[in-house]
């Protein structure tokens, strides 16, 4: 396994739409193996979740473990989101853009269609922060990221003060 190196906004790259994964391409080594790399890089940033585009693959397909032992990686491909119940409010990082918190609300219940890493598909209802995770990741899927969230002010100052904390690097 390798550690993927994980796109920093203002990345024109995160702003790509990703491609829908053909199911026969999940039968091919190489992306058996990306799902690896992706919760290694995941595990190591450490972050709850990383979705394809993070990475600069433009595919819809993420990675995500919100246990604290990291004892259920779940790999959600084509993912679509059926339902949604309720809001809530969560405050959310990302390993796109490192350092950065914001309240952010999400729908509080969700129910997922998506196939698992060889194929199979399944459909999982999802609360708390593994609901907030899934949207979230589905957004980068989607060319769009937490501080999109927040105001065009808001979203100056963290670009401003990623870049000077590259500066300073």
């Amino acid at each position: 396994m390798a550690l993927l190196p994980i796109l920093e906004f203002p990345d024109p790259r995160l702003r790509t739409k990703a491609v829908a994964v053909a199911p026969s391409e999940l039968a091919e080594p190489a992306l058996q193996r990306l799902f690896d790399d992706m919760f290694e890089t995941m595990y190591d940033a450490p972050g709850i979740g990383l979705a394809a585009s993070q990475v600069d693959v433009h595919k819809r397909f993420m990675v995500i473990d919100v246990t604290e032992d990291k004892s259920r990686p779940l790999v959600f491909v084509n993912p679509v989101i059926g339902a949604r119940q309720g809001e809530q409010v969560y405050q959310e990082g990302c390993l796109s853009v490192p350092g950065i918190y914001a309240d952010v609300t999400r729908s509080d219940v969700i129910t997922v269609d998506a196939l698992d890493r060889h194929g199979v598909p399944f459909t999982l209802e999802a609360d708390g922060v593994l609901a907030v995770c899934i949207q979230h990741e589905m957004d980068h899927l989607d060319g769009k990221l937490f501080v999109d969230y927040l105001s065009p002010l808001k979203r100056e100052m963290v670009r401003k003060k990623l870049a000077k904390a590259r500066r300073a690097a």
